[in-house]
């Protein structure tokens, strides 16, 4: 049986309020807005979330997913972290064949997805323009990722999809020296969490081959390894 997703925790569900009502950054608020009203061509009978994005999963993981930020016709739009758009489309695959997910896809935020022993966040919380947060958005947003760190007691594993959530991750951690970032390059914190490596999902890097599904299936498939030892 599937562990509970968030809304079971009181703690979670006091840490989501809080992410999802944020506006302490100008530029952010003022862009995801304007995307909701704007909205792309193929969504426009669809009304965006346009808010902060919390993290969704299981309570109980061992396995943590850090990503960059919400797509803005992505996770903007369905109000779900790496929902609606490719590089979910990639993340929740991998996730699918690891085990963690009981789908292979992750549309909507009622489509039916449950995670198992992973949670998926992201070091900052609304969708940037260009996909670039600056690095005091990233500092405001730290806050959210430390109560989210110290709510899931039970994490073994940081999956860092891009050098973006790798920083935050050292940061947060306390992983210094930090080794040079790249493809499955682990490292440890000082409190036993293992840090894995993985290029980010983007389209960037997929469409390019830089990343391929084989090789974001070995960083699921280390993780499921490491979590279990």
């Amino acid at each position: 049986m599937a562990r509970p997703q968030p809304g079971s925790s009181r703690a979670f569900t006091l840490l989501r309020a809080d992410i999802e009502s944020c506006r302490a950054c100008p530029r952010l608020v003022a862009w995801r807005e304007l995307v909701a009203v704007e909205k792309r061509a193929a969504y426009r009978d669809e009304t965006y979330w346009g808010r902060p994005v919390s993290g969704f999963g299981d309570v109980d993981a061992e396995i943590i997913v850090l990503g960059l930020a919400p797509a803005a016709h992505g996770a903007n739009r369905t109000g779900r972290v790496f929902t609606g758009d490719r590089s979910g489309d990639w993340l929740f695959r991998a996730m699918h064949h690891a085990g963690l997910a009981n789908q292979p896809t992750s549309t909507s935020i009622d489509d039916g997805l449950t995670l198992t022993n992973a949670w998926v966040t992201a070091a900052v919380r609304c969708a940037p323009p260009g996909n670039k947060p600056e690095t005091s958005e990233r500092d405001n947003c730290r806050p959210f990722l430390q109560r989210e760190l110290g709510l899931l007691r039970h994490a073994k594993v940081v999956v860092c999809l891009g050098n973006f959530g790798y920083e935050a991750a050292c940061a947060e951690l306390g992983v210094r020296p930090r080794p040079k970032f790249g493809h499955l390059v682990e490292t440890t914190s000082p409190s036993g969490l293992t840090l894995v490596c993985s290029f980010h999902p983007s389209q960037q890097n997929t469409f390019t081959g830089r990343l391929t599904e084989a090789m974001l299936d070995a960083v699921f498939a280390r993780a499921v390894v490491i979590a279990a030892s």
